[in-house]
């Protein structure tokens, strides 16, 4: 007979955790995991990772959550390593093998022509394997069930980009590190660059390195997490406004910033700014984002006053 599982008390948290997730472990079930480990009333992340991939999943908590969105537009930094001669269905390990073909020997200058193919602006059509909605329904599920969708090509950007042949045993293999805009899926990348060398190619490890101004550096695993204690849990936390790091601050006296937080337009001699993280003047505590056009500070996504004061509370 099971013994009854002991009921956690949640409680308000509010931050962001870098987190290192780890192999074979889906976003959610990670997500999940660290928000038992808080003891947290409300949490999200800021986009998924593969359960094959490991790297920094950046999960948000309680105030952070509204800021979320936010982030999926930032550019990212993957290490992968792909199979040469080897395409599956899937584009990864995962999938069965649809094809083999003999690897070329393969000179630097092919290595540094096919790099330079990639780098830049391109368009990529997204794999059939993917979490993309047609009709209400990913293209996953359509690819389990036999369907092939037409997709449309993307326009994405390959900031950086290093290729570097090795061999893992007996098998070649390409490592990849690369630097993406939004959208750019690094297994139809290896992909594309494995049919330009000849022989094809699928993903077998993916780590995400960085994603917008977070390192891998910076990350707790869930293991380390475990087992800290709970005042450092709530310490490993990043303040809510790291997830605004490119936004202009402004800040607003007592009388302003409540008008401000009851969702009222504030008028001061701001330059127009499309991006501003706002927040009230002693203590200091951010109130959400605004832009400003004309000289008004116009309300975007606003904190409760309980989770100010929540915030204040906890840091004091």
């Amino acid at each position: 007979m099971n013994a009854p599982r002991t009921r956690v008390q949640r409680r308000p948290v509010h931050g962001v955790l870098l987190l290192d997730k780890p192999l074979g472990l889906s976003s959610n079930d990670a997500l999940q995991k660290a928000k038992w480990l808080l003891r947290a009333e409300k949490a999200g992340h800021t986009g998924t990772l593969d359960p094959m991939a490991t790297g920094v999943l950046p999960l948000c908590f309680g105030a952070a959550t509204k800021f979320s969105q936010l982030h999926l537009d930032a550019d990212k930094t993957y290490e992968a390593v792909a199979r040469l001669g080897v395409r599956t269905t899937t584009g990864d390990a995962e999938g069965e093998v649809i094809e083999e073909r003999d690897v070329p020997r393969i000179a630097p200058g092919k290595l540094a022509e096919v790099r330079g193919r990639f780098l830049g602006a391109l368009q990529q059509v997204p794999p059939m394997y993917s979490a993309l909605k047609r009709d209400g329904k990913a293209l996953y599920e359509y690819a389990r069930a036999g369907v092939e969708v037409v997709r449309e090509a993307r326009d994405v950007h390959i900031h950086e980009l290093n290729l570097a042949l090795a061999t893992d045993k007996d098998a070649p293999t390409l490592r990849i590190v690369a630097k993406v805009s939004k959208g750019t899926y690094i297994r139809t990348l290896a992909e594309d660059i494995g049919e330009a060398l000849g022989c094809g190619a699928s993903l077998i490890a993916l780590r995400r390195l960085a994603t917008g101004p977070f390192d891998v550096a910076q990350c707790v695993t869930l293991e380390q997490l475990e087992a800290m204690s709970e005042d450092a849990r709530r310490a490993a936390l990043l303040p809510v406004q790291a997830l605004l790091p490119d936004h202009t601050a402004v800040t607003l006296d007592p009388e302003n910033a409540g008008r401000f937080l009851s969702g009222l337009r504030r008028r001061g001699e701001w330059p127009d700014e499309r991006t501003v993280a706002v927040y009230g003047h002693e203590p200091r505590a951010l109130l959400g984002t605004a832009h400003v056009k004309a000289g008004e500070l116009i309300p975007g996504r606003l904190l409760a006053p309980t989770e100010i004061q929540q915030i204040l509370q906890s840091t004091s």
